[in-house]
Formats: C-alpha cells, structure tokens, sequence
C-alpha cells in the first residue's frame, strides 16, 4: 500500500476476527512506530505488547472506550519516558510513533483504533496499575488491533474553510 492511499483510507476499527496478530506483524508495526520522528532524535517511547486476554478484559473497567478489547487478540501501550523528556514535547513524540503504529497496521491489513489514555489520570492510573508502569513511565495511548471484521469506507476529510495562508 502506498503512503498516501494508507493515510487517506485508514479508519478506525473495532471490531476483530478471532486470528491473532503474529509475532512477526508485531514487530513490523513496533519497527514503524520506532521509526517516528521525535525531539533532538530523542526516542522516548516504550510499548507494551498486550496479548493476554486477562488483562484485555481488565482494561475496559476503568477506560469507557475500551469495550473493542473484549474481542481483540492484541492492544499496544504506547508510552514515553519522563527521564527523556527533550524541551518537553513527550506527548508529541509519543503520538508521532502511535500514529506510524495505527498506518502500519492499516498498511499491514489490520484494523486498530486509538483509544486515549493521557491526560485522563483514572485511565493514566489504571494501566499504570494493571501493568505495573513505573512512576517515571507515562501512559499516553493505547491502540486495540485485529484483522478487521468490519469495513468502512474512505472519507475524505479534507475542508478548505480549515487552511489560512501566512496569516489567520
């Protein structure tokens, strides 16, 4: 799939077969989401690799959104480190990586949807609880992925009312 066509047909998805993501596919997507751009090549990401359907059905407790994790064979914490903390745009470098995760899976033939962790301190806790983060590691998203049981079609997004030129 080229770039363009990823970006401008990846939608969010989430509902799963029952397939399971293979080891070499996660590796690929955690390659893509090393591969995001992040302050002074700073690098301050770290995932946790979700397969284990105990802790899946945990998560939808304390975050609202999560129901998906019920059914999907894997979900990736994507978080940073507060020590590698670069002019302080964690969250930007974090997001850059989770954003190459979500168009590599798409890329890849999987379906995965962006569920919101950071800045909401109950679902922050949560996960920092159920997985045993440390104190200096940050939650920020954690992404639901499968082989897609649903399709949805392109939209285009595109809205020039959006776009000022040189000034607002």
């Amino acid at each position: 799939m080229e770039a363009m066509e990823a970006i401008l047909t990846r939608r969010s998805i989430r509902r799963y077969t029952s397939q399971p993501v293979s080891e070499e596919r996660i590796e690929e997507l955690l390659r893509a989401a090393m591969s995001a751009p992040s302050t002074n090549n700073g690098q301050p990401w770290h995932f946790v690799v979700i397969d284990d359907r105990k802790i899946l059905q945990e998560i939808p407790r304390f975050h609202p959104y999560a129901s998906m994790l019920r059914e999907a064979p894997l979900a990736i914490l994507v978080c940073v480190d507060r020590r590698i903390n670069h002019e302080g745009f964690l969250v930007q470098d974090g997001s850059a990586a989770t954003e190459n995760l979500l168009l590599a899976a798409h890329a890849l033939g999987l379906g995965a949807v962006w569920l919101g962790i950071y800045p909401l301190e109950e679902r922050i806790s949560g996960m920092r609880k159920l997985l045993a983060l440390p104190e200096t590691i940050l939650p920020l998203a954690l992404i639901s992925i499968g082989y897609p049981a649903e399709k949805k079609d392109k939209q285009d997004r595109y809205r020039a009312a959006r776009v000022h030129r040189n000034r607002w």
